[in-house]
């Protein structure tokens, strides 16, 4: 506790390999809190530098948190196509400034777009009670501070476009693809 009684904010984080690059995941008491891809040195310095300020507290970098091993051997496990249902307690505190609809498309997406399907952004903006909301749905996505777990990648376009991807529309087709949504890429 701090000076005035307060649990101190604790935020731990590890780098994982995976099939799309290095993932950084980091997580807090409450659970996952972001999941960032390509975390090479630079990409993963800004990352903890953003997540610093926005959380109050230095994160630290400990695999074997646990707070962090679940994490992990689930993403691993995903990855290596043995888990299709991630079940980990997520901090959405990253996601607490911004408007409870893209908080309702991301926990819409948490729990209704199961492993091997895919969605249309109009059809999820439809699910959370705003027909005619893709634009706003892509918003969401955009601000989604837990890719992979929180499965942005499953929301396509309504015409059959792959759509847009915070990790770049080569990591979105290599995550559709291990799915078995898309074929393998050729090369």
């Amino acid at each position: 506790m701090d000076s005035h009684g307060r649990y101190e904010q604790r935020v731990v984080w590890a780098v994982v390999g995976t099939g799309v690059g290095p993932l950084l995941l980091a997580a807090t008491r409450e659970g996952l809190v972001s999941v960032m891809f390509h975390a090479t040195a630079e990409v993963r310095d800004g990352a903890l530098e953003r997540l610093a300020s926005r959380l109050g507290t230095e994160p630290v970098e400990e695999p074997g948190s646990p707070l962090l091993a679940e994490a992990i051997r689930q993403v691993e496990a995903y990855f290596a196509g043995e888990l299709h249902d991630f079940d980990l307690p997520l901090d959405w505190s990253l996601i607490s400034g911004i408007s409870g609809f893209n908080r309702k498309v991301l926990r819409e997406l948490a729990t209704g777009v199961p492993y091997g399907t895919v969605v249309g952004y109009g059809d999820l903006a439809g699910r959370v009670g705003q027909p005619g909301g893709a634009q706003a749905v892509g918003m969401a996505m955009g601000a989604n501070p837990l890719p992979v777990v929180v499965p942005c990648h499953r929301v396509v376009e309504s015409g059959g476009g792959i759509g847009g991807f915070g990790g770049g529309v080569e990591t979105k087709r290599r995550l559709l693809a291990l799915e078995g949504v898309l074929p393998e890429p050729l090369f």
